[in-house]
């Protein structure tokens, strides 16, 4: 049943939306064609607009149909039919403009089952059918372990393998690390339960893309997620990862370059309440906290979300400051400044039961030369290869 006060102001003309019952009962999956089922809250906001001007206010492109939206960055108020276009044209010229595949190239979508990543694969696909880009595209999910969020995700990630005839590969934290989220949160319990999980996913990322021998990856990140980014690294005073985290692609020196097509686009223009449900572990995240105050900001200046990566792309570092050498893990051959990765250094401390071992920054390389980390580095177990399965 479709609740009528749900707000289906997202950009699709056809989705697969999943709504999570309770844990008794069985998942349902539907399919919503999004102009059959218009969103309540356009049509109001519309309809009041329009009465305020006399009824007179016609969408601002084509002049003929009612608008249903003001656009954030432009503040031009639009119809639906119109936002489709726009959308869809707009993300066309971002991976033009900024070169983001090359004909052939083999590309994987990160596939979450939220919002942004099905919204991307969907426009990935029809632009690549419409404007013949000559892309071989995948879907590539990742599962932490959670028990009640990621399973029922991934169910919307395996209805859009089907909807969109994309190829689906799932890597999952237990078949890489030995370790499930769930079980390094009991360990650990909920304060630092974000930094595992973020070490982790992002290198899984990377060994679902080699795993596929994709090209490049395409991560679902909006303007508002990379605004939350600038801010987070200023207020943690690491100004060196400023101009990275605002690049559209990222990661060309390492194994596989990540592209992010969404960058200019607000989350409210990508917003749909099919899956919506917040990972149980994360209320407390430090970023939640970011986000508040940039959604804060964005209703006094619509326009600040864009203003601050602007900011963020106009930092520059001092040409006498010494960056830290990429180098590779000695024990995994992942990309690292260090010793030994980050993750590794986390997997360290689970296995030892020192869980809190690798919080924080790193202050110094980590002792590897100890008898016994040497030889659990070299077992052939999932568990002892403290980064995963693969080598890079």
């Amino acid at each position: 049943h479709l609740n009528q006060t749900s707000s289906f102001h997202a950009y699709h003309s056809e989705l697969g939306c999943f709504f999570p019952g309770s844990s008794n009962t069985r998942r349902r999956l539907v399919i919503i064609r999004l102009s059959e089922y218009p969103s309540p809250l356009m049509m109001e906001a519309g309809e009041a607009k329009s009465k305020k001007a006399g009824g007179s206010r016609l969408c601002c492109i084509c002049n003929k149909r009612r608008p249903v939206l003001k656009r954030p960055k432009t503040l031009q108020q639009i119809c639906r039919e119109c936002f489709y276009e726009v959308f869809e044209e707009e993300i066309h010229q971002v991976i033009v403009q900024n070169r983001l595949f090359n004909s052939g190239e083999r590309v994987a979508i990160g596939a979450s089952g939220g919002k942004d990543s099905t919204v991307l694969a969907y426009v990935l696909s029809e632009l690549n059918r419409r404007h013949n880009y000559g892309l071989d595209l995948f879907l590539l999910s990742i599962d932490e372990g959670i028990t009640g969020y990621r399973d029922d995700s991934l169910e919307t990630v395996k209805r859009n393998e089907v909807q969109y005839g994309l190829p689906l590969q799932i890597v999952s934290y237990k078949d890489l690390y030995g370790w499930t989220m769930d079980e390094i949160v009991k360990i650990i319990g909920l304060k630092n339960n974000c930094t595992f999980c973020g070490v982790f996913r992002r290198q899984a990322l990377d060994r679902g893309a080699t795993l596929l021998k994709v090209d490049k990856l395409v991560t679902g990140h909006n303007a508002d997620d990379i605004a939350e980014t600038v801010l987070l690294n200023i207020l943690r005073g690491d100004i060196a990862r400023l101009s990275r985290c605002t690049s559209i692609t990222t990661g060309e020196d390492g194994p596989i370059p990540r592209c992010k097509p969404f960058k200019y686009t607000y989350e409210k223009e990508i917003k749909l309440d099919y899956f919506s449900t917040e990972c149980i572990y994360s209320p407390n995240a430090y970023r939640g906290f970011a986000r508040e105050f940039i959604k804060d900001l964005e209703r006094l200046r619509p326009r600040a979300i864009l203003d601050i990566i602007k900011s963020g792309e106009d930092f520059r570092i001092s040409t006498t400051t010494k960056m830290p050498e990429q180098g590779t893990c000695e024990r995994c051959g992942y990309i690292s400044s260090q010793k030994w990765c980050k993750a590794c250094v986390l997997l360290e401390g689970l296995n030892r039961g020192l869980p809190k071992m690798g919080i924080g920054r790193p202050r110094g390389s980590v002792n590897g030369d100890n008898k016994h980390t040497k030889a659990r580095s070299t077992a052939k177990s999932i568990e002892s290869k403290q980064c995963g399965s693969l080598d890079f």
